[in-house]
């Protein structure tokens, strides 16, 4: 008998086989309930904290090269597992940090400088991590990670308060804001990104930690970074928390002849250190592993089995940190510097079995086992390497690349500059055979430097005798080219700087401020039609910038060019509708257009967002007296202050309103005002059939 078959039924008597199978059924169906109703819930989540320190080599630590100074990293180096040489991708604020959120190359998110953004559709650990539940936030100390530039997503919280600089705020001031976000959560684990600037030149550490010798001011630095963390790692200290410590990049520190970082791709800028802890699931241990920065978010995806892109560059080191066996991967690094800002060859590394291939127009192979501080050039006697590692770099490089923007307002790109990124341009393409070796250049890229050094100090002459040594040495320097012109503008020479400005953009049509230094020097030569072609090149790269489009709407107007530069306004307000001066020089573009009613209402939305400082009630009033609403203007015209332009005519015209109104008083002090201001009216009103009567009765 079957089991469907419809002569069974409740009651109907039951073989004996039959009743041991559904016996044996029932008990298994009864033990599986019972061993899921005893199986224990899955662990809590542990919290996750994430420390990057900018900056920061790691002979700079305690527990890496040697001394005391360091003590609460080198606490927590010894409660978790220890790589003293990981790599970063890029000596660069942005794209490092991009690649340790990310887990791609920066070739592949697109970020290869800073300043550039992040693109919106990049999967990220904060994003992760909260698809599973976790309350984020990121408290960041630096300009080049504030969140205009993309890194913000996935995070509940993004602080990127810099205080008044707009720059850096101090190691303690990012801690204290920290902790304050961490007493607020009590429910749920959480993910908290710590990024802390301090190590970043210049270096001024309070003088009771400055260290003795040349790097005194740099370890204090650090040593700074090491009190305030001390503090955060206590707050976190006894809960149930994976913490990752490292940095984005190094620093030369006079290696290789460079001074700080961005410019070459040794490992004075590359290497970094690297802590992961979590007590009670990994064993304290030391790792010699070239592991990447790009590996972390796959292993913290790993630990914390999180769904993860199936495209990662990095690798999850979960065997590593486990004492396992485990292959390592080829590790890829870049400086695009040289060319991106100043036309000179790009930078791609590999590293391999201890092995390192910088290509370069005259390529560097180093043994970094036996040599690594990258002194003794090897490619001669190691072709047959040196070919092997540049199949490995080609490989990588046929990965699929984005592209990102760097087409930076003023205000972005001064910011960059104080924190002695000297980038000019947004270069894209490869770059030809010829270009310059970085190698060959860095003296042209110190007097770069010191230039920018002379106009922080405000001496543009001294800072300009600098570049003209520059272009000396580099005559089609692009970024030389850029910025003297923009220090011959300010020195009052407009002709030198169009000129050289024409130069940088014939080099380089893809940057935007030799684009507006070109079009302020032609202003300022009264040339009006080739101003404003020079300002069109500006929206084309900037489209999104408020202040170009009204600059384009100036220029076009006093070319005569009505209709494009009430056009070019329009523009402005679309992007910028908060600000009164959009509205204001809208309104005056319409007025000027015949359109009376645009104007007037252009006008009062720049009266509205200003508020008591509007400065243009004359005007106003005057528009609405044309347009036969005298109810209307009287406020204005009364309002009005001598320091307006139109004051005059707006007086006159509320002493009109006032008679007409049979309020000869307030006529008369009206017209009292304006003779005051033009005592020569007093003639030409003496015919008027209004105002005339009202002379006699008028204050002189």
């Amino acid at each position: 008998m079957e089991l469907g078959d419809p002569r069974l039924r409740w009651g109907s008597p039951l073989s004996p086989a039959l009743f041991r199978w559904i016996s044996t059924a029932c008990v298994f169906l009864a033990q599986a309930v019972f061993v899921l109703a005893e199986a224990p819930p899955a662990p809590p989540r542990p919290n996750v904290l994430l420390i990057t320190v900018d900056t920061l080599r790691p002979d700079a630590l305690g527990w890496i090269g040697g001394g005391d100074h360091t003590p609460a990293l080198d606490r927590l180096a010894a409660s978790g597992v220890r790589f003293p040489r990981a790599l970063s991708p890029a000596p660069l604020t942005l794209p490092s940090h991009t690649s340790i959120l990310t887990g791609l190359l920066p070739r592949r998110h697109g970020v290869r400088d800073n300043g550039q953004t992040v693109a919106p559709d990049l999967v990220t650990l904060g994003q992760s991590l909260k698809a599973v539940g976790y309350r984020s936030a990121a408290f960041v100390s630096g300009f080049p990670l504030v969140a205009d530039f993309g890194l913000d997503g996935g995070f509940d919280h993004y602080d990127d308060d810099l205080g008044e600089s707009g720059l850096e705020r101090p190691a303690a001031a990012t801690v204290d804001a920290a902790l304050e976000w961490l007493r607020s959560e009590d429910t749920g684990p959480w993910f908290l990104w710590l990024h802390l600037y301090d190590p970043h030149d210049p270096y001024e550490p309070p003088a009771e930690l400055r260290r003795p010798g040349p790097r005194g001011a740099y370890l204090g630095e650090v040593a700074a970074v090491d009190r305030a963390l001390g503090r955060l790692l206590a707050a976190t200290a006894g809960k149930s928390t994976l913490t990752v410590f490292t940095s984005d990049h190094g620093e030369s520190l006079g290696e290789h002849g460079e001074q700080t970082h961005g410019f070459f791709a040794y490992q004075a800028t590359l290497e970094v250190p690297l802590v992961i802890s979590w007590p009670g699931r990994l064993a304290p241990a030391e790792r010699s592993h070239r592991i990447q920065l790009v590996d972390l978010f796959p292993t913290l995806a790993g630990l914390l089995s999180l769904e993860t892109p199936q495209d990662l560059d990095g690798v999850d080191l979960t065997p590593t940190l486990e004492g396992r066996e485990q292959p390592v991967a080829a590790a890829y690094l870049e400086s695009l510097r040289p060319w991106i800002s100043y036309g000179w060859a790009p930078l791609r590394a590999v590293i391999a079995e201890g092995w390192k291939l910088i290509a370069a127009p005259r390529a560097e192979l180093y043994d970094l086992d036996a040599d690594p501080q990258e002194k003794n050039n090897l490619v001669d006697q190691e072709r047959r390497r040196a070919r092997a590692l540049q199949q490995r770099l080609r490989e990588i490089e046929a990965l699929p690349a984005r592209q990102s923007d760097q087409r930076l307002d003023r205000e972005t790109r001064g910011k960059l500059r104080a924190l002695g990124y000297l980038g000019g341009s947004s270069r894209r393409g490869e770059a030809p055979a010829d270009a310059p070796d970085p190698k060959d250049r860095l003296d042209v890229w110190n007097l770069l430097g010191s230039a920018e050094a002379e106009i922080d100090a405000g001496r543009p002459r001294e800072a300009l005798a600098l570049f003209d040594r520059a272009l000396g040495r580099d005559p089609d320097n692009r970024f030389a080219l850029a910025r003297s012109a923009d220090t011959l503008l300010g020195l009052g020479r407009p002709r030198e700087a169009a000129q050289r400005a024409r130069r940088a953009t014939d080099l380089d049509p893809d940057q935007p401020e030799a684009h507006r230094t070109l079009a302020l020097a032609l202003g300022r030569l009264g040339d009006g039609k080739a101003a404003a072609k020079a300002w069109m090149e500006v929206v084309r790269l900037q489209p999104r910038r408020a202040d170009g489009w009204m600059a384009l709407g100036s220029s076009l107007g006093l070319a005569g060019e009505g209709a494009r530069a009430t056009a070019a306004f329009e523009r402005a307000v679309e992007l910028a509708p908060d600000d009164p001066q959009t509205h204001l020089r809208l309104g005056f573009a319409r007025h000027g257009q015949g359109d009376r009613s645009g104007a007037i209402r252009a006008l009062e939305e720049a009266a509205r967002r200003s508020g008591a400082s509007f400065a243009h009630n004359s005007s106003l009033g005057l528009l609405l007296v044309a347009a036969g609403s005298p109810d209307e203007a009287r406020p204005w015209l009364t309002r009005a202050t001598p320091r307006e332009p139109d004051f005059v005519p707006a007086r006159l015209a509320l002493a009109r309103l006032e008679l007409a109104a049979e309020r000869r008083p307030q006529a008369r002090r009206a017209l009292s005002d304006a003779l005051a201001q033009a005592p020569a009216l007093r003639d030409q009103l003496a015919d008027d059939p209004a105002l005339g009567p009202l002379l006699a009765e008028a204050d002189p």
